[in-house]
């Protein structure tokens, strides 16, 4: 029966998981063929998932009065459809990872994680139970704590912080539940809709919120994706926090705000302020780290806030906008996370200052990262333009007066974000070659080229043919359809562009051959050097933005942690347990003072409640 393809993407990858732990380390080479071929059979078998009509799997496990635990899955089309781009991140970056991981001490462990995220993930998307969704959901967070610990040994303290954040967060999604559940007295997903008033549906939803925004890494909830790119595998950041926690961040949210509770515009206008303040101060982040794996990071945060500010808006083009971008993101990102982990793998190094002048010696990823970059960056016809095109629709057609305000940070928002990656385009691949890449002469092979091509391929297949997915499958998706006021014709510009840098390409060529170029010493302080010693790095411009009088006390501000909640609930913790260490001295007389008080409280409590 075609229902039970359903349960092929979510327990075969868990399942081979558990085989890879129990095959010999020195049998070589099997992990990675297991985790391929897996990969490639779950997306073939989400392709036809996807291909077919909606499709429903019920399976009664316990029921105890009230209580009952199904499994039940359902193929939504949205679902399928963010489904079918999870196992195929899931199948390239397996590719990736197999010449990627290569000598890795974990990569035993590594495999086995991998393929449990990847079955948590296709649970998630077909859960059409919330017990059996928080199941799933909580099993893609314990992967992405071993994966990341896979990595160097400094990526313990990122894993820890990844796991407590997402685990506190997990911990309101429960409470959310607990709360619909009251009011529903129903697990079913699909059975459930009510409009978020009252405190008690806000407070769920608020609570459902947090979840979301904590898993997809929106501020304040987004500390630890910068941290946990410090020693993490490049493969682990572009497979988790670049894709697929986005992937399930963003459906839970665009779930809550459309399908689950009938918001309004103040919770509507509450996700507008997270997603605007998340988009500049990720960017203002981003724009002085000298480390490419964390620059890329706190962009994976900046980015999230386009997608959420989509869906704040509560407009049919905002939310198919902030659902598109969500799938734009994570495509281009994960492009750029690998990218940076060949550049890693061939120089030894991933600080921006060690690096340089590799366009020569790696010229397919440079092309294919200077895509990605420009893509995210928002330059059409790329896809991000595209998915930030429809997002900005959204936002004006809120019809507020403020909503001018949210436009204005987005759009600044992305002329910051292109500004930080001409850093890192000069710094990796222009400029002089430093000691790390003087001895680079060629691109990684095959295995880790492959995705990266292909996703710079779709970087511009979505943003030139962007109305295909976004007609026929993301506005579907949601139950609605797009104005004529959000469409813009991008073959047409497309071959603008095109002819527009070919006008100015022949105009440069005709110029240098014209003109004659004079070579001359140069000189510092009147003394000649020699050209070889000269060499620019590319941070140091940005270096000079935390200088600046309004910028210098928020840098100062975020290294010292003022930002972090980790840090912060840290501290509170602390503080309490010296209140509570001080309070029991462990004196008799300071305890019986303390039940005499307590004794006096239940007394007037009781007289005020008869």
């Amino acid at each position: 029966m075609s229902e039970n393809l359903l349960l092929v993407p979510v327990f075969l990858p868990i399942a081979v998981g558990v085989l890879v732990f129990f095959i010999p380390k020195m049998v070589k080479g099997v992990r990675e063929a297991l985790s391929l071929l897996t990969a490639a059979i779950a997306f073939v078998v989400v392709f036809l998932i996807f291909r077919m009509e909606e499709s429903h799997l019920f399976i009664s496990i316990i029921e105890i009065g009230d209580f009952n635990l199904h499994l039940d899955l359902l193929s939504a089309p949205l679902a399928s459809f963010i489904l079918l781009f999870a196992t195929g991140f899931g199948l390239l970056i397996s590719l990736f990872s197999a010449s990627y991981m290569a000598g890795k001490e974990r990569y035993k462990e590594y495999y086995g994680y991998f393929l449990f995220a990847l079955g948590g993930t296709a649970g998630v998307f077909l859960a059409n139970h919330f017990l059996l969704f928080l199941i799933f959901w909580e099993m893609v967070t314990a992967s992405l704590y071993f994966l990341i610990t896979t990595g160097e040994p400094r990526a313990r303290e990122g894993a820890t912080k990844s796991f407590a954040m997402i685990g506190a967060s997990d911990a309101c999604l429960l409470m959310g539940v607990g709360i619909l559940w009251f009011l529903n007295r129903t697990f079913v997903i699909s059975d459930i809709n009510l409009p978020a008033e009252g405190w008690l549906p806000v407070l769920a939803f608020l609570l459902l919120m947090v979840g979301s925004i904590t898993k997809a890494g929106a501020v304040p909830m987004h500390t630890w994706i910068p941290t946990a790119s410090e020693g993490a595998p490049a493969s682990v950041m572009a497979y988790l926090p670049a894709a697929l926690d986005k992937l399930l961040g963003i459906y839970l949210l665009v779930m809550i705000s459309t399908k689950i509770f009938v918001l309004g515009y103040s919770l509507g206008l509450v996700l507008m302020i997270i997603g605007a303040v998340t988009i500049i101060a990720a960017v203002m982040f981003a724009m002085v780290q000298h480390e490419l794996p964390k620059l890329l990071s706190y962009h994976a945060v900046s980015q999230v806030g386009y997608m959420v500010l989509g869906i704040g808006t509560l407009t049919p083009i905002g939310i198919v906008g902030g659902l598109f971008h969500m799938l734009n993101n994570s495509i281009y990102k994960s492009c750029l996370f690998l990218c940076g982990g060949s550049v890693e793998k061939k120089s030894g190094s991933n600080e921006l200052g060690d690096l340089g002048g590799l366009s020569r010696s790696m010229p397919i990823t440079f092309i294919t990262a200077l895509i990605a970059a420009l893509a995210i960056s928002g330059i059409p016809p790329l896809n991000g333009f595209a998915s930030k095109w429809l997002v900005y629709q959204g936002v004006l057609e809120t019809g507020k007066g403020g909503s001018f305000i949210f436009l204005i940070a987005a759009m600044f928002g992305s002329a910051l974000t292109l500004a930080s990656f001409i850093k890192v385009i000069y710094s990796v691949f222009l400029g002089q070659k430093s000691k790390y890449t003087e001895k680079v002469t060629g691109d990684s092979g095959f295995a880790m080229v492959f995705p990266v091509v292909v996703l710079a391929i779709l970087c511009l297949f979505f943003g030139i043919f962007y109305r295909f997915p976004v007609e026929q499958f993301i506005a579907p998706g949601v139950g609605v359809s797009l104005t004529p006021m959000g469409i813009w014709e991008s073959p047409l510009a497309t071959i603008l562009l095109i002819a527009g840098i070919a006008l100015g390409l022949i105009i440069y060529w005709i110029g240098r051959a014209m003109r004659s170029v004079r070579t001359a010493d140069t000189f510092v302080g009147g003394e000649k050097i020699e050209a070889e010693t000269i060499r620019v790095e590319g941070t140091y411009f940005y270096d000079t933005i935390k200088e600046l009088p309004l910028m210098e006390k928020f840098y100062l501000s975020e290294e010292k942690g003022h930002f972090d909640l980790y840090i912060l609930f840290g501290k509170l913790r602390a503080w309490i347990t010296g209140a509570l260490q001080f309070l029991h001295n462990g004196i008799l007389s300071t305890y019986l003072s303390w039940s005499l008080l307590g004794i006096i409280v239940l007394l007037c409590l009781s007289i005020f409640l008869l």
